[in-house]
Protein backbone atom coordinates (compact mmCIF):
# COMPACT_ATOMS: atom_id res chain seq x y z
CA UNK A 1 0.00 0.00 0.00
CA UNK A 2 1.39 3.49 -0.52
CA UNK A 3 2.42 5.76 1.62
CA UNK A 4 0.41 9.41 1.89
CA UNK A 5 3.30 11.09 0.70
CA UNK A 6 3.60 8.70 -2.66
CA UNK A 7 -0.36 9.00 -2.88
CA UNK A 8 0.21 12.44 -2.75
CA UNK A 9 2.76 12.64 -5.76
CA UNK A 10 1.00 10.30 -7.66
CA UNK A 11 -2.41 13.24 -7.71
CA UNK A 12 -0.39 15.98 -7.83
CA UNK A 13 1.67 14.50 -11.21
CA UNK A 14 -1.77 13.12 -12.35
CA UNK A 15 -3.21 16.85 -11.78
CA UNK A 16 -0.05 18.32 -13.47
CA UNK A 17 -0.67 16.02 -16.60
CA UNK A 18 -4.19 16.79 -16.99
CA UNK A 19 -3.39 20.11 -16.69
CA UNK A 20 -0.74 20.54 -19.39
CA UNK A 21 -2.66 18.34 -21.81
CA UNK A 22 -5.24 20.48 -21.18
CA UNK A 23 -3.09 23.28 -21.94
CA UNK A 24 -1.30 21.72 -24.87
CA UNK A 25 -4.53 21.41 -26.90
CA UNK A 26 -5.14 25.10 -26.50
CA UNK A 27 -1.55 25.74 -27.81
CA UNK A 28 -2.20 23.07 -30.64
CA UNK A 29 -5.45 25.05 -31.58
CA UNK A 30 -3.60 28.05 -31.92
CA UNK A 31 -0.46 26.67 -33.79
CA UNK A 32 -3.81 26.05 -36.29
CA UNK A 33 -4.60 22.65 -35.39
CA UNK A 34 -7.93 21.70 -36.04
CA UNK A 35 -8.91 18.40 -34.51
CA UNK A 36 -11.59 18.61 -31.99
CA UNK A 37 -12.14 21.85 -32.64
CA UNK A 38 -15.36 21.45 -33.77
CA UNK A 39 -16.74 19.78 -30.46
CA UNK A 40 -16.57 23.35 -29.16
CA UNK A 41 -19.43 24.91 -31.34
CA UNK A 42 -19.67 26.32 -34.99
CA UNK A 43 -18.72 30.26 -33.83
CA UNK A 44 -15.60 29.22 -32.38
CA UNK A 45 -14.85 26.67 -35.30
CA UNK A 46 -15.48 29.45 -37.46
CA UNK A 47 -13.11 31.80 -35.81
CA UNK A 48 -10.54 29.50 -35.40
CA UNK A 49 -10.36 28.61 -39.30
CA UNK A 50 -10.33 32.19 -40.28
CA UNK A 51 -7.04 32.25 -37.75
CA UNK A 52 -7.64 35.83 -36.73
CA UNK A 53 -4.92 37.28 -34.58
CA UNK A 54 -6.90 38.57 -31.71
CA UNK A 55 -8.58 35.16 -31.49
CA UNK A 56 -5.31 33.08 -31.85
CA UNK A 57 -4.02 35.56 -29.18
CA UNK A 58 -6.71 34.66 -26.97
CA UNK A 59 -6.71 30.89 -27.08
CA UNK A 60 -2.58 31.36 -26.51
CA UNK A 61 -3.47 32.97 -23.70
CA UNK A 62 -5.75 30.30 -22.24
CA UNK A 63 -3.07 27.75 -23.13
CA UNK A 64 -0.85 29.86 -20.91
CA UNK A 65 -3.33 30.07 -18.08
CA UNK A 66 -4.18 26.52 -17.77
CA UNK A 67 -0.55 26.15 -17.28
CA UNK A 68 -1.15 27.77 -13.81
CA UNK A 69 -3.05 25.16 -12.10
CA UNK A 70 -0.27 22.53 -13.39
CA UNK A 71 3.11 24.30 -11.61
CA UNK A 72 0.65 25.25 -8.38
CA UNK A 73 -0.22 21.50 -8.33
CA UNK A 74 3.10 20.80 -8.99
CA UNK A 75 5.10 23.17 -6.40
CA UNK A 76 3.14 21.32 -3.60
CA UNK A 77 6.16 18.56 -4.44
CA UNK A 78 8.65 19.78 -5.65
CA UNK A 79 10.97 21.43 -3.69
CA UNK A 80 11.37 24.71 -6.20
CA UNK A 81 7.78 25.23 -4.70
CA UNK A 82 9.16 25.96 -0.86
CA UNK A 83 9.43 29.11 -2.02
CA UNK A 84 6.35 30.31 -1.40
CA UNK A 85 4.02 29.32 1.90
CA UNK A 86 3.01 26.14 1.55
CA UNK A 87 -0.71 27.53 2.95
CA UNK A 88 -0.73 29.45 0.33
CA UNK A 89 -0.28 27.17 -2.32
CA UNK A 90 -2.27 24.70 -0.36
CA UNK A 91 -5.60 27.44 -0.84
CA UNK A 92 -4.19 28.33 -4.24
CA UNK A 93 -4.65 24.87 -5.60
CA UNK A 94 -7.78 24.40 -3.91
CA UNK A 95 -9.30 27.13 -4.72
CA UNK A 96 -8.73 26.52 -8.50
CA UNK A 97 -9.57 23.33 -8.00
CA UNK A 98 -13.37 24.36 -6.66
CA UNK A 99 -13.26 27.25 -9.61
CA UNK A 100 -12.58 24.28 -12.36
CA UNK A 101 -15.34 22.16 -10.54
CA UNK A 102 -18.04 24.65 -10.66
CA UNK A 103 -17.20 25.79 -13.84
CA UNK A 104 -17.93 22.38 -15.54
CA UNK A 105 -20.97 21.43 -12.98
CA UNK A 106 -22.45 24.65 -14.31
CA UNK A 107 -22.04 23.99 -18.12
CA UNK A 108 -23.22 20.63 -17.30
CA UNK A 109 -26.47 21.80 -14.87
CA UNK A 110 -27.31 24.20 -17.29
CA UNK A 111 -27.23 21.21 -20.53
CA UNK A 112 -29.07 18.98 -18.39
CA UNK A 113 -32.06 21.51 -17.56
CA UNK A 114 -32.17 21.93 -21.69
CA UNK A 115 -32.21 18.42 -22.07
CA UNK A 116 -34.80 18.06 -19.69
CA UNK A 117 -37.19 20.41 -21.00
CA UNK A 118 -36.85 23.17 -18.29
CA UNK A 119 -34.99 25.62 -20.45
CA UNK A 120 -35.32 26.70 -23.41
CA UNK A 121 -32.17 27.16 -25.46
CA UNK A 122 -32.59 29.32 -28.33
CA UNK A 123 -31.08 28.83 -31.08
CA UNK A 124 -28.71 26.01 -29.94
CA UNK A 125 -25.34 25.08 -31.65
CA UNK A 126 -25.61 21.20 -31.62
CA UNK A 127 -22.21 20.42 -31.52
CA UNK A 128 -21.05 22.81 -28.88
CA UNK A 129 -24.12 22.02 -26.99
CA UNK A 130 -23.14 17.89 -27.09
CA UNK A 131 -18.94 18.68 -26.88
CA UNK A 132 -19.16 20.71 -23.99
CA UNK A 133 -21.81 18.42 -22.39
CA UNK A 134 -19.89 14.55 -22.79
CA UNK A 135 -16.35 16.78 -23.11
CA UNK A 136 -15.48 19.92 -22.19
CA UNK A 137 -17.17 20.58 -18.85
CA UNK A 138 -16.33 17.05 -17.86
CA UNK A 139 -12.69 18.03 -17.88
CA UNK A 140 -13.06 21.25 -15.95
CA UNK A 141 -14.93 19.38 -13.06
CA UNK A 142 -12.10 16.16 -13.47
CA UNK A 143 -9.14 18.62 -13.73
CA UNK A 144 -10.80 20.46 -10.45
CA UNK A 145 -11.46 17.34 -9.00
CA UNK A 146 -7.52 16.51 -9.06
CA UNK A 147 -6.59 19.51 -8.25
CA UNK A 148 -8.86 19.13 -5.18
CA UNK A 149 -7.32 15.89 -4.23
CA UNK A 150 -3.66 17.40 -4.38
CA UNK A 151 -4.45 20.29 -1.97
CA UNK A 152 -6.43 18.53 0.18
CA UNK A 153 -3.61 15.44 0.53
CA UNK A 154 -0.99 18.17 0.51
CA UNK A 155 -3.21 20.19 3.54
CA UNK A 156 -2.59 16.78 5.67
CA UNK A 157 1.35 16.56 4.96
CA UNK A 158 3.61 17.77 7.26
CA UNK A 159 4.54 21.23 7.41
CA UNK A 160 8.24 22.18 7.38
CA UNK A 161 7.10 25.59 7.99
CA UNK A 162 7.44 27.35 11.25
CA UNK A 163 3.73 28.02 12.86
Amino acid sequence: MPSHRSSTIQIAYAATGWWVAFAALSFYWAAGGTFGVSTLGEGIGSLAAEREPWFVATVTATGVLKLVPAVLALSLIRPWGDRLSRRLRVVAVGGLGVLSMLYGAVGIAAKLLVLAGIVDPGGIDARGFWGHLLVWDPVWVLGGALLCAVAVRSRREPSDEPH
